[in-house]
């Protein structure tokens, strides 16, 4: 299990593009939100809503001073590149990973990027800053000087407060968090032309998110796939996905949908 979360800052902000937005994850299930158009954080699950009042006001304030630092980030790092025009994009994950059974850290994390594209990251076993491209060396070079306020914030808050607030959230929502929901399936063909079929297979429904789905032949060979979409979330919660493949239109061969989901285990 493991708790993330994905902040973005877009300059210059437009329609239904906030200039500042969190998202908190745990796993694949988004947890809370927060964005400069609202101003306030926001649970996501009905059982993330009994941390109560004082908690979301906490969050509400952390994040609106969040959301100061990394405006001013991108103007900082908009300094090390060469383009000024157009839509600038930061971006900054951060998280940790408990073991299955949540007794150890398996993992701690800070990546950021620019762009589209990695800038740096954090070493969190040397806690040092590692620059991905040379612009973030200005960056980089200032964190990693002895006794930095920036390392030692990230250092006590992943190490300390995301590994609490990990372990509170999931005594809060396990039963949702665990459960298990069977994926349906649905799969057709089309004649593409003179002796070619696309075969689909529509794998939807499921829970978790992860899913591994390949078609067959005669149960036996792997048909790699040339089209397929991402897994996409239902409004309910649960996951789909499509995936297809061409074959040739042979009497002797049958084709299957073979579907791989942690619910079909049990």
């Amino acid at each position: 299990m493991h708790l993330h979360y994905h902040r973005a800052v877009f300059f210059p902000p437009g329609p239904g593009l906030p200039a500042f937005s969190v998202v908190g994850y745990v796993d694949d299930q988004e947890i809370e939100s927060y964005n400069s158009d609202v101003c306030q954080s926001v649970p996501k699950t009905e059982w993330m809503k009994k941390l109560g009042p004082e908690y979301w006001e906490r969050e509400t304030k952390h994040n609106q001073i969040a959301e100061i630092a990394c405006k001013q980030q991108l103007q900082a790092i908009k300094k090390q590149f060469t383009k000024t025009q157009g839509l600038h994009v930061y971006q900054e994950i951060f998280g940790c990973e408990l073991s299955d059974d949540g007794s150890t850290v398996a993992a701690l994390y800070n990546m950021q990027g620019y762009n589209g594209k990695d800038l740096m990251y954090l070493d969190t076993q040397k806690w040092l800053w590692i620059p991905v491209v040379n612009e973030a060396r200005f960056f980089t070079h200032a964190w990693n000087q002895p006794g930095t306020s920036e390392t030692e914030k990230w250092k006590n808050y992943l190490t300390n407060t995301c590994v609490g607030q990990l372990k509170n959230i999931l005594a809060l929502g396990r039963e949702d968090l665990k459960k298990k929901v069977v994926p349906e399936v649905k799969v057709w063909g089309h004649h593409q032309s003179d002796g070619v079929t696309r075969l689909y297979c529509l794998v939807y429904g499921f829970y978790p998110q992860t899913v591994h789905v390949k078609w067959m032949r005669n149960g036996v060979d792997y048909i790699p796939s040339d089209k397929m979409s991402p897994i996409l979330p239902h409004p309910d919660g649960t996951y789909r996905i499509r995936v297809s493949v061409e074959v040739p239109q042979v009497e002797e061969d049958a084709y299957s949908c073979h579907v791989e989901h942690s619910s079909l285990q049990e």
